[in-house]
């Protein structure tokens, strides 16, 4: 493909896109297909000779469009949402021309600088403290990581380095091996401290876990993974109090803030606790600027050591809408919420299971788990919304997320009139 039909089907690829998503609520929201489907569908060895582009884009429809969960369909109401929006798919499309792998500063300067001051844009958009910004001269700062799991992981490892390393030098007589077999680390049955837990979007009481960690020493990592982005939002930053206590917080941009996925936040109060864990310094990865002290090199604050140029992203959506427009879409999904619960409440025979703080609603109709299954398969097996299931102390829930950019008030509806409906069947069943 050269420069003159890159143009062309460039142009053509903006033009499905659109299209796919202008006309996304006319397609079946669930895929009905069986594992093992797309084998026979296409050969077994990859071709000799070059296929058409025009068999290939006639193929997407034919074989990859009917095994496809549309996400991002306003009948979407499963997991938690992920963001899409037109500035974030432009910025990844320029992310990939430029294409650089930017493990450090020399390896695409803008790569790095335009990062390190988006995480500055956003930490102060979640007024989270001081410290955690890098600004001209901060010992904190953030980083772009792939996912939530993986910061979790990241500042596991970076926890676990810094205390090895306190002990060694406070008894230089122990070994690693020696330390690392009586390190703890504390979990709930949610993991780390989280606010916004994925079953039903509870949150852990900062202000009472934060201060014991800080007598104790011990590392404090939160996961707001999907309710950070309300945290924008000045009614909802109460939320996030007590995330003066932690050592590194994380929350995803790529779930509710209309940045496109990857792109996982996470901040750091000391950098150096994260780059004393995954410093590697090959001679070949050296350079010429690392002596000057202003230099960031993100590849010691992650696993991978390549990176793409993802903070594009965060710059074209936080200037195409603003912290106004930004807030108004969590908003408008937060009232959403609510207007579901409204309906689940003038229903007697359902019941609503956990407070309804953010965009999700925990609810079931009164009587057995089992029933609750059954419905659950009914929503299911039509397949005009997409919902998954929770267990809430013992009970069979179901999660009602609004997910979509396009979502409103209307879709709410009549998937509350196709749940009511499912439900009034399946209760006549059972009576007879």
């Amino acid at each position: 493909m050269n420069v003159s039909e890159f143009r062309k089907r460039g142009k053509e690829m903006v033009d499905y896109m659109a299209n796919y998503l202008e006309g996304i609520e006319g397609r079946q929201v669930y895929p009905d297909v069986e594992p093992g489907y797309l084998r026979p569908l296409i050969p077994p060895t990859a071709p000799q000779e070059p296929d058409t582009y025009e068999d290939i884009i006639s193929d997407i429809e034919k074989i990859i469009m009917p095994g496809v969960t549309h996400w991002h369909s306003p009948y979407f109401f499963a997991y938690f949402p992920t963001a899409s929006s037109y500035p974030a798919m432009l910025a990844d499309m320029l992310c990939g021309a430029i294409g650089c792998i930017g493990f450090s500063w020399a390896a695409s300067p803008a790569c790095t600088e335009l990062e390190t001051v988006m995480m500055d844009w956003l930490g102060k958009m979640l007024e989270l403290p001081e410290a955690f910004l890098a600004g001209k001269s901060g010992e904190g700062g953030g980083v772009i990581q792939g996912s939530a799991s993986e910061a979790t992981l990241v500042a596991l490892l970076a926890a676990r380095t810094k205390v090895t390393r306190q002990l060694q030098a406070d008894s230089p007589e122990l070994t690693q091996a020696a330390i690392m077999e009586k390190l703890v680390a504390y979990s709930s049955d949610q993991v780390v401290a989280t606010l916004g837990t994925t079953t039903c979007c509870s949150f852990d009481n900062l202000l009472e876990v934060g201060p014991i960690c800080n007598k104790g020493n011990l590392w404090l990592h939160i996961d707001a993974a999907y309710a950070g982005s309300a945290f924008i939002c000045p009614e909802f930053r109460h939320l996030l109090n007590g995330v003066e206590f932690a050592d590194s917080f994380n929350f995803n941009p790529h779930k509710w803030l209309l940045v496109n996925f990857d792109c996982s936040a996470m901040w750091v109060k000391k950098r150096t606790d994260l780059t004393g864990a995954f410093k590697l310094d090959p001679l070949y990865l050296k350079h010429s600027h690392e002596s000057s002290g202003l230099i960031t090199d993100y590849r010691h604050w992650q696993l991978p050591l390549g990176r793409r140029f993802r903070s594009l992203k965060m710059w074209f959506v936080f200037r195409i809408y603003g912290v106004k427009g930004l807030q108004a879409h969590i908003r408008k999904h937060v009232r959403l919420a609510h207007e579901f619960e409204s309906l689940v409440l003038q229903d007697p025979r359902f019941e609503i299971c956990a407070e309804v703080i953010l965009g999700l609603v925990c609810f079931r109709l009164k009587g057995s788990n089992k029933l609750n299954e059954a419905l659950l398969q009914r929503i299911g097996s039509a397949k005009k919304i997409h919902l998954v299931p929770c267990h809430l102390r013992d009970k069979f829930v179901l999660r009602f997320a609004i997910c979509s950019r396009t979502v409103e008030l209307a879709h709410v509806q009549l998937a509350w009139e196709h749940i009511r409906e499912l439900a009034s069947d399946l209760l006549r069943a059972e009576k007879e």
